[in-house]
């Protein structure tokens, strides 16, 4: 097959139409028709005078760069023909080595070779094959070929995407028992099965190329009601949770615990810039509300200043003067109070608990007047905060329906505490306490105060 067909995925689909339907699917497929990422490609490259360039398109349309389409950063996206945009079939399994751990740092071979996790690939006449371990998800250096491009460090030199980075750092980047980037965003088949429409296929596992996380189309897409269970299901898997009511006379003080047990990264990760995840608290008593802090509606911006006990985790970003700024070409510091990721799963290394956050409501530490009979927590996620889109409609960079197609995601159930429906009780500084979970999570153990960020100013 020429070059040309290689490059060009709705040719794979011939021979690989289950691969395709998921890729088509996928952020992946989507990256260069993104409207954010197309309005914030624009307003970067007006308010740099063209410097920004290819520094966005690098990642969103490799090829494109690699081959020489796009070489600007000014061109007209939409004149790409359709086998260039995204992030492309050809292009990740072309990829023969990584340079650099972010930025897009992957080097192609020109061999026209297409690499994968196959040690022993079929001859075919469609193109040649190789194994190789950084498409290889159980292997631990697979995940730099994915960190290459989703840890992004600025023209100013900030670290601002660092899901590699923290992965690297964590239990999960570990042998034995490590778990790579595709082992959670590329889930394999438990059935054996051709990957490939060709005869004498051999059965083998089927990778899942629709790669979820938090992010899913805003316009219309192919397949997006399977983008969006995916996602949901990625995220109810993430977190552990536990809310803890302790009595204190007629009152009571409310804390609730998260863990960070599943993601491999920090949480909110990626664009945590963007990312506003919030938790949801409400007490009440015979129906009538007690307490509330984090109850923001699904389109609403969320107002820090009218809501002192917000537990707001996000990335807050500043300029070389240290002036809050938004837009990454700006960004020359960040920083952050996204969970932590897992240092070790042994209970008895003190860094176990590291990952064990505690807040109280209210933030101050006082106590409810009244003791509550119902507590309720949502974990609330919006992969891009409303007001970041409002600023791009202000600039003229963005249409306003986009806003509105952005979704609010809920991570996991709600929980319910109750007096009957606490699953532990146990006394401390001489009070009782009454938590209920729905996991794993030991209330009682050790654990690290949540930090706020009352000084994150919004753009």
């Amino acid at each position: 097959m020429l070059r040309a067909d290689l490059v060009d995925p709705a040719k794979c689909q011939t021979c690989h139409p289950d691969q395709f339907r998921d890729w088509a699917a996928s952020m992946h497929a989507y990256a260069t028709d993104d409207p954010v990422f197309r309005a914030m490609h624009a307003r970067g490259q007006r308010e740099t005078q063209g410097a920004l360039g290819t520094f966005c398109l690098k990642c969103h349309a490799p090829q494109a760069v690699t081959d020489g389409l796009l070489t600007t950063g000014a061109e007209d996206l939409d004149k790409l023909p359709a086998g260039y945009k995204g992030v492309s079939c050809f292009f990740c399994h072309s990829v023969a080595a990584v340079a650099q751990t972010h930025n897009n740092g992957l080097q192609q071979a020109t061999d026209l070779v297409l690499r994968g996790p196959v040690s022993d690939p079929m001859h075919t006449d469609a193109h040649r094959s190789a194994y190789s371990a950084l498409h290889d998800r159980d292997q631990l250096p697979s995940a730099t070929l994915c960190g290459s491009c989703h840890d992004v460090v600025t023209p100013l030199g900030a670290q601002l995407e660092r899901g590699f980075l923290e992965w690297h750092g964590s239990v999960f980047n570990q042998s034995p028992g490590g778990n790579t980037c595709g082992q959670c965003h590329m889930p394999q088949s438990a059935e054996l099965q051709p990957i490939a429409v060709a005869d004498g296929a051999p059965l083998r596992r089927m990778h899942s190329h629709l790669t979820p996380a938090v992010d899913t189309a805003l316009i219309a897409w192919p397949n997006k009601d399977a983008s969006v269970q995916a996602v949901q299901a990625l995220l109810d898997k993430s977190l552990q949770s536990a809310v803890c009511v302790q009595k204190a006379g007629a009152g009571a003080r409310l804390s609730v615990i998260l863990d960070n047990v599943a993601s491999g990264h920090g949480f909110p990760s990626g664009a945590a810039l963007d990312r506003r995840v919030w938790l949801e608290v409400i007490a009440s008593k015979n129906g009538q509300v007690l307490y509330t802090s984090g109850a923001v509606a699904d389109n609403a911006v969320i107002d820090t200043g009218a809501d002192p006990d917000l537990w707001l985790m996000r990335d807050c970003a500043y300029d070389a003067s240290g002036q809050a700024v938004h837009m990454f070409w700006q960004v020359a510091t960040a920083v952050g109070n996204a969970l932590p990721v897992q240092l070790t799963f042994d209970p008895s290394d003190p860094r176990f608990y590291q990952s064990h956050i505690r807040a109280a409501f209210p933030a101050n530490g006082t106590q409810l007047a009244v003791m509550p009979d119902k507590v309720t927590v949502r974990m609330r996620l919006q992969p891009i905060g409303r007001e970041v889109f409002d600023d791009l409609v202000l600039s003229g960079d963005l249409t306003p329906t986009v806003r509105d197609a952005m979704p609010t995601w809920q991570i996991g159930a709600t929980l319910t505490w109750t007096a009957e429906t606490a699953t532990q009780t146990f006394q401390q500084d001489g009070l009782p306490v009454s938590c209920r979970t729905d996991t794993n999570l030991n209330p009682q153990a050790d654990s690290v105060p949540a930090v706020r960020l009352p000084g994150c100013k919004q753009p």
